[in-house]
């Protein structure tokens, strides 16, 4: 079903030495666990260059780059270092799992290349719209990083020394640690996980705080790595009083806890808030029940596995500025109405719509809404997700976008930048599929090899809203299982031109309906950039569509 988060480092000193402030290069981001990689960055403008810092803790050979989905495969990235004849750095790209090949247009430049204290600073910058097309296009959307290093400065096979991180480059939300060690746990006791290839199950509890606290940070503790796929802890209705664990799903009031407070999925990392919200717990909501929900995905379907896995919430009595809320949108995946993917699909498209004028049936008055966070979830067959934004009937730009979605590395993603949802906003989730080694339909549903299309936004001021969702109504029409091409592009279009069934929960399990909602048209995101050769010189021109210019732009100024 749903998915996301964490990963905790409590201590904001590096492994040796701390790096100084440098006001050219505000930002900072360690990609790694252990913090033996520091990555620092700077810009001046969206057209310009973009100038980068990296310490590693290695007097070997480093190396950095951008990557469609996490792996080598694709990759633009530099390599350098400081060796016996001085210091080496290129510009590279790689194919595949093998040493990277030299850039034939080396557009990366080197700053400074230095060792001190046992590690190794490089500082570099390139141009944001380099027109090399072996470099990766940086935009204003998260950017999966890749890092590498040696013991040596022979560039060769680096092992475990390697790792990726999504961050948003152009519209980073810098976020403050706290040297707060307060935190309340949310585990299992040792449940025994039964052969099944998907498993629910749930553990309702209070999380006793008798006056109100912000949790600002969530960290997993994954006993069982392999098999847990996904963690959410909701915030359940007053009517549920019972503290029980058992299977999830069953059909009992329990099915009601759908106010996700926090969450993890296969990938992710810790999740931190920025430093003016935080998600409110205790106080008047001190004898609320909240419901862990983990899902297990056992495809080898292994019998006799224990775990006692779950979530530490770390928090605060030194309340923010503001409460944060996190709300469901999509295709709504509680609903006994088909959504059948056809077999043999290279590109099968779903679609959710968000339809924000039902949240006046439920509260009054109702706030404007500044996102700042997303969390993007589909199953197996999810490769592309797209979350736009329409106000008055129009596109305004696109508040999420990953066209290389990775199942194995979901993580929660600072925007970078506040986003304003008004009254009367609408806001569209598209998921593409990719069912081609399929034969059989896929639903939508919970299990692994069922189908999903969700975006969590993290907002604020929070609201009593949980979920905002909608569904086909297939009820009007047959759910085709062909693998017929051209029928598949009419089973999409279908299911796209059909009424959307939309629907407003709120944290009481009341909801407000609109039967007759439509699927808006989405701009293009494609971007090119073109290059032209000058007499007696060259000369290079970016160009992008106005789509692309929109996307790259993406809402620097609040609405």
């Amino acid at each position: 079903m749903h998915s996301l988060l964490p990963f905790l480092y409590l201590f904001s000193a590096w492994t040796k030495g701390a790096w100084a402030a440098d006001p050219t290069m505000p930002f900072m981001e360690y990609l790694d666990e252990k913090h033996m990689v520091c990555l620092m960055w700077g810009f001046d403008n969206l057209k310009g260059n973009i100038t980068f810092k990296l310490e590693v803790n290695t007097t070997g050979w480093v190396g950095f780059g951008f990557s469609p989905n996490g792996g080598m495969k694709g990759a633009d990235m530099v390599i350098g270092g400081v060796g016996p004849d001085g210091s080496y750095f290129t510009d590279r790209h790689a194919l595949g799992k093998f040493e990277p090949l030299v850039d034939e247009q080396q557009s990366y430049t080197l700053l400074s290349m230095n060792e001190k204290d046992g590690q190794t600073i490089m500082s570099f910058r390139r141009s944001i719209q380099s027109c090399d097309k072996e470099d990766f296009l940086i935009t204003a959307q998260p950017i999966k990083l890749i890092y590498a290093y040696g013991l040596t400065d022979e560039i060769k096979y680096h092992r475990d020394n390697r790792g990726t991180k999504e961050v948003n480059l152009l519209e980073y939300m810098p976020r403050t640690t706290s040297t707060n060690l307060n935190f309340l746990s949310a585990t299992m006791d040792n449940i025994t996980v039964p052969a099944y290839r998907t498993y629910y199950y749930c553990k309702y509890m209070k999380l006793n705080l008798t006056t109100k606290h912000h949790i600002y940070m969530i960290e997993p503790v994954i006993e069982q790595i392999d098999i847990v796929h996904h963690m959410l802890l909701y915030r359940c209705p007053s009517f549920v009083t019972e503290e029980d664990d058992r299977p999830c799903y069953m059909g009992d009031m329990g099915d009601t806890c759908f106010g996700v407070v926090a969450a993890w999925a296969v990938g992710g990392g810790v999740f931190e808030l920025p430093e003016n919200v935080g998600i409110p717990i205790g106080g008047a909501d001190s004898g609320t029940m909240y419901r862990l929900e983990i899902h297990y995905n056992n495809p080898r379907k292994e019998a006799g596995r224990t775990d006692s896995s779950g979530l530490r919430l770390h928090y605060t009595a030194q309340l923010r500025q503001h409460d944060a809320g996190i709300m469901t949108t999509g295709v709504s995946p509680w609903t006994s109405l088909a959504y059948n993917i056809p077999p043999k699909a290279p590109e099968f498209h779903t679609y959710g719509v968000c339809n924000t004028t039902l949240f006046s049936e439920l509260l009054n008055p109702v706030p404007e809404l500044q996102l700042f966070a997303m969390m993007l979830h589909t199953h197996l067959a999810g490769r592309k997700i797209r979350v736009v934004h329409y106000r008055n009937g129009t596109q305004t730009g696109f508040l999420a976008l990953d066209e290389d979605y990775d199942f194995g590395l979901q993580q929660t993603v600072n925007l970078g930048h506040i986003t304003t949802v008004k009254q009367g906003d609408e806001i569209a989730v598209e998921c593409t599929y990719d069912t081609s080694d399929r034969t059989n339909v896929s639903i939508m549903g919970l299990g692994s090899t069922d189908e999903i299309c969700l975006a969590f936004l993290y907002y604020y001021p929070a609201i009593n809203i949980t979920s905002c969702v909608s569904h086909p109504n297939t009820g009007m029409s047959e759910n085709s299982t062909t693998s017929d091409q051209n029928t598949i592009a009419e089973q999409e279009s279908l299911m796209k031109n059909l009424p959307q069934i939309q629907y407003a929960f709120d944290d009481k399990h009341n909801y407000s309906v609109n039967a007759h909602g439509t699927v808006r048209d989405m701009m293009e995101t494609s971007v090119t950039c073109e290059t032209s050769n000058a007499a007696n010189g060259l000369s290079t021109s970016c160009k992008m569509k106005p789509a692309g210019i929109i996307l790259v732009l993406l809402y620097i100024a609040i609405m």
